[in-house]
């Protein structure tokens, strides 16, 4: 009898040993599943939002820029550079914008894995001359060179940002290449509606022109049809020159503009400045370099602030 015990103890040892190396082995490997995803470094805010969307649960996506920061007034530390080089992907919008961007692909080591998407290949670049009257041309274009980059701010060219995101998840991705694609597709049709509303909304306004701080809503005009004067030129560090600062308020005057739009990372000062001296007012048009730390917490996104653009411009063109 106790032999008969022995026997069907061990049995039952064995198995359960069996048995834990079953669900052992099944639990490490969710685990790697878990953990298996593509990282992705972006360099500014509407980049991550579109990454973010478009991987879904598949992806872990870092932006360089922290909430709060103006991107012109960054720069990539060595902590950042070796974070990109150890991503999966890295997601940059190019035409300048990334002023750092080119002295960075020089020291790139030729065994470096990161798959690089350029956001902005296949876009239709506005020249990045100046309004008439800014003096500071040729500063300008050492910084940000012959293309306005502000290209994300028209929802028709910010469709073609986020399809080469799409197909830089692909690329380095193509297990899950139908999910990338059905939230491309799903992303693509709110920008669809985005734009249709703007349309709606702009087509009838009683006037084309508004006044900015900072000149980088070349794509947003082109698109609908509008003009934007500007106190300072793309790079809103910029200083006006006296001669910028009297043209702009003349023509102010001249036209009965109402309202000065500024964005929310620079300081309002010189916008706030000049509508007190004219009796006007402000407003603010988000440029969407990046988020403000409320805008973060609110669960802001590139849709929400668009949206509240639109309210200004529609507010400040009437």
């Amino acid at each position: 009898m106790l032999k008969k015990f022995n026997i069907v103890f061990m049995i039952l040892f064995i198995f359960s040993i069996i048995l834990v190396g079953c669900v052992s082995e099944q639990t490490s490997e969710t685990i790697v599943e878990a953990d298996d995803k593509i990282d992705i470094v972006t360099t500014f805010y509407p980049l991550y939002d579109f990454a973010e969307k478009i991987g879904g649960e598949y992806v872990n996506v870092q932006n360089l820029v922290p909430t709060g920061v103006e991107p012109h007034d960054w720069s990539p530390k060595t902590r950042d550079m070796i974070q990109i080089t150890e991503a999966d992907l890295f997601i940059y919008n190019g035409l300048g914008f990334e002023s750092w961007i080119e002295n960075f692909f020089s020291t790139l080591d030729g065994d470096t894995s990161v798959g690089l998407v350029e956001a902005s290949l296949g876009t239709e670049k506005l020249g990045s001359e100046l309004e008439e009257g800014h003096e500071d041309e040729d500063d300008h274009e050492e910084e940000h060179g012959v293309y306005d980059p502000h290209i994300w701010l028209s929802p028709v060219q910010a469709k073609i940002l986020a399809e080469n995101i799409k197909q830089g998840l692909i690329n380095i991705d193509p297990t899950h290449k139908d999910d990338y694609e059905e939230r491309f597709i799903e992303l693509s049709n709110q920008l669809d509606e985005l734009h249709l509303k703007y349309k709606e909304v702009l087509e009838n306004t009683s006037r084309n022109d508004f006044v900015v701080s900072h000149q980088a809503y070349g794509y947003l005009a082109n698109e609908y049809e509008l003009t934007q004067h500007s106190i300072m030129g793309l790079s809103p560090d910029a200083e006006p020159t006296i001669q910028d600062y009297k043209n702009i308020s003349i023509f102010i005057e001249e036209n009965n503009i109402q309202y000065i739009l500024f964005e929310e990372l620079v300081s309002p000062k010189l916008a706030e400045s000049l509508a007190k001296e004219l009796n006007i007012e402000t407003l603010v048009l988000n440029p969407l370099e990046g988020l403000t730390e409320d805008q973060a917490k609110n669960g802001d996104d590139y849709f929400t602030i668009m949206e509240s653009n639109l309210t200004s411009l529609e507010k400040a063109l009437q």
